[in-house]
């Protein structure tokens, strides 16, 4: 592959990945989902502005209380330890089928553990802030306390 073309690979799966972990980290299904509210009584009589301050106030509640809009335990870890050994175990059995012994299934394994390690941590950081069902319950509910009605996250 010529350098340029190595440049134009690099350059595109960099554009690919900025774009993806923008994806991944909007939308209903993220952290910083806010939670949508139905046009009752309520809202119609106070109104939206009034209502998304009601929603900050809730949403600030909640993290007094503890509680964080994310479950964000240790997913990159994670992932990077089970891509390594994966990748890894199957690298070293790849390599002792080919009949590569002694060092060469080391290096296979050695190899293959790094790429899945990579992979792995690149999976984590996609999927580490997934919603916290336990915030949004507090939030829906101290909504529903003050007369709103949540109808889903955005």
């Amino acid at each position: 592959m010529k350098s340029s073309a190595k440049i134009f690979a690099v350059g595109a799966t960099s554009a690919a990945l900025l774009l993806l972990s923008a994806c991944a980290s909007s939308g209903p299904n993220s952290g910083s989902a806010r939670p949508v509210l139905y046009p009752n009584a309520t809202l119609n009589r106070v109104g939206p502005a009034q209502g998304q301050q009601e929603a900050d106030a809730c949403m600030s509640r909640a993290q007094a209380a503890g509680l964080a809009p994310t479950q964000s335990g240790n997913e990159v870890g994670r992932r990077a330890g089970e891509g390594a050994a994966t990748v890894g175990v199957a690298s070293a059995v790849g390599a002792l089928i080919t009949g590569r012994g002694g060092e060469g299934v080391f290096r296979a394994g050695a190899a293959g553990a790094a790429v899945g390690g990579s992979a792995g941590a690149v999976s984590g950081a996609f999927h580490n802030d997934r919603p916290n069902g336990t915030y949004r319950n507090f939030v829906q509910r101290c909504l529903g306390e003050k007369g709103f009605e949540v109808i889903g996250w955005n």
